[in-house]
């Protein structure tokens, strides 16, 4: 009880001894307050780093893989295609542009591989994918080399299609899977980290708000004190000094606010687009070149048709079709959606992002893809009809002609337009990203400035009436 009296004489007794306790609690809390802030707010630079330096780019190569892969692949299938007997009968436009996007692809998968092993260290299992996804890799190139070989001389293309199924089987049991593998790794991370940044956010904003609310709290008290004691209603300093700190605490919780708020923009608004939309893109990649399986190798149609069919079923799904109803299905449930944008009438990766529009014009964008999805849908049964007639020549021609009007002219058609809604998200993510950086970079020192001229302002304040009792 002696102790207690004794503190209370010191501290809290008398008017200086009063002032001083709440002036020394005022810089205290504006001192934590600031400090706090500036934690939080290089936390979310560093998130910000991190988001845009490596989650999202680690995903997409991930997915740019796959990407490349199929496309490999699918360009194969082409140049034998294309190429005749032995170059005689060689569809000379599908056949060039079939070498030169074989060799486009090979080359961006080298790089993915290089970025996702750099992005793969420390991560054992995803360091042990990359060895994998490289030592298949080099021979899927060797078995793909050998049939393109096999395939330039005369009576070589059964040995060619022998070397070709093998390395196709390679790429759909171990190539692709190891890349999907990556992308949901990567998808992953970028997953959990993103939930870690939104929950510190979350609980940083909370406290920024209580201690906020406590130093407007004590600079009240300290105001009430003054005027009691020195009969006054206000003190010009203690006053400027509550403004800077209101300021200062609405800055603080608006810009932890913003940042969650664009965090939450770059990943679940437009990030989780780009992802649903590379694997839609992907998995088109790899349904096209099953088309030309299809028509390279008679003796696995049945296999490459029922392929073709469960790939159009991830991208657009409806439940029971097959090839025969898959089109006049499409029709009725995407007339259906038209009329309510609600109902569940198809699921897939474009029912993906159909549920996920956020942005202006990404709607009207997503939906002409899924248009030119159902145009190349009906010329891939138009093939199938050709070839069932004995027109195989004129089954290649449509299938790998780029005139306008042929299957590949109207599946870089709807290439382009998946394209473009991926581009909206892409750079709405990109715009997400710069908006969280700027708030940090111009509103933080602001605001931790304002604190500062709070403690700085309290003290000038009670100086004159301190001075009072010396």
């Amino acid at each position: 009880m002696a102790a207690r009296a004794a503190l209370r004489r010191r501290y809290w007794a008398t008017v200086p001894a009063r002032l001083r306790l709440l002036r020394a609690a005022t810089v205290l809390l504006a001192t934590v307050l600031a400090a706090l802030l500036l934690v939080t707010g290089l936390a979310a630079l560093g998130t910000w780093d991190g988001v845009a330096g490596r989650d999202a780019p680690r995903t997409t190569s991930a997915a740019d893989l796959d990407l490349a892969l199929n496309d490999m692949d699918a360009q194969a299938a082409n140049i034998l295609l294309a190429n005749g007997n032995a170059g005689e009968g060689r569809l000379r436009t599908p056949y060039e542009k079939a070498v030169g996007f074989y060799g486009d692809a090979r080359r961006e998968i080298g790089h993915d591989l290089r970025t996702l092993a750099v992005a793969a260290q420390g991560d054992r299992a995803d360091e042990r994918t990359v060895e994998s996804l490289t030592d298949d890799f080099a021979e899927y190139q060797e078995l793909i080399g050998r049939a393109l070989e096999n395939d330039g001389r005369s009576g070589g293309r059964a040995a060619a299609l022998a070397d070709y199924r093998r390395a196709t089987d390679l790429l759909q049991g171990q190539l692709l899977p190891d890349s999907r593998k990556l992308v949901d790794s990567n998808n992953q991370a970028f997953n959990a980290e993103y939930a870690a940044a939104r929950s510190a956010l979350s609980g940083r904003l909370v406290a920024v708000l209580a201690l906020g609310v406590l130093l407007l709290a004590l600079l009240g008290a300290l105001q009430w004190c003054l005027a009691r004691a020195f009969r006054r209603i206000l003190n010009p300093g203690v006053l400027a000094a509550t403004v800077c700190a209101l300021v200062a605490v609405l800055l603080g919780t608006q810009l932890l606010a913003a940042s969650a708020s664009d965090l939450r923009g770059a990943r679940r608004d437009a990030f989780d687009s780009v992802v649903a939309l590379s694997r839609a893109r992907a998995i088109a990649y790899d349904a096209n070149a099953d088309e030309s399986r299809y028509l390279l190798d008679p003796g696995r149609r049945e296999q490459y048709a029922r392929s073709f069919l469960t790939k159009s079923q991830e991208l657009y799904g409806i439940q029971g079709a097959d090839l025969s109803s898959y089109d006049p299905r499409l029709a009725a449930t995407w007339q259906a959606y038209e009329s309510d944008h609600r109902g569940l009438r198809f699921t897939g990766e474009f029912r993906r992002e159909l549920d996920n529009v956020t942005f202006p014009g990404e709607r009207a964008a997503a939906e002409r893809t899924v248009e030119a999805y159902a145009v190349y849908q009906r010329d891939d049964r138009k093939v199938r009809a050709l070839l069932a007639a004995g027109k195989e020549r004129q089954a290649v021609e449509f299938c790998m002609g780029w005139q306008a009007g042929t299957s590949n002219a109207h599946f870089g058609a709807w290439m382009a337009a998946l394209d473009r809604v991926t581009d909206i998200n892409r750079q709405h993510f990109d715009g997400s990203v710069r908006a969280g950086r700027s708030d940090l970079d111009t509103e933080l020192p602001l605001v931790c400035g304002l604190l500062l001229l709070a403690v700085v302002l309290t003290g000038l304040g009670l100086r004159p009436r301190l001075a009072e009792f010396r």
